[in-house]
């Protein structure tokens, strides 16, 4: 289970007037997924890059310049 909440958090949602009663909590996606793979599988986090482990797929993070 532990395992899970590296790709996940529970945010909860707060709603307006009529809708506040169906206020509560959902899951969003901490991580980028691979645009060629589809959802559930997520980019590896690297210092210059994001990179997909199953097909290969690579972002080049852009350089900041100071």
């Amino acid at each position: 289970m532990t395992a899970i909440h590296k790709f996940y958090e529970l945010v909860e949602e707060k709603g307006k007037g009529k809708e506040k009663a169906k206020a509560g909590w959902k899951l969003e996606r901490k991580r980028k997924t691979c645009p060629r793979c589809g959802a559930g599988v997520f980019l590896a986090e690297h210092k210059d890059r994001y990179a997909c482990g199953k097909c290969g797929y690579t972002e080049f993070i852009k350089a900041k310049k100071s």
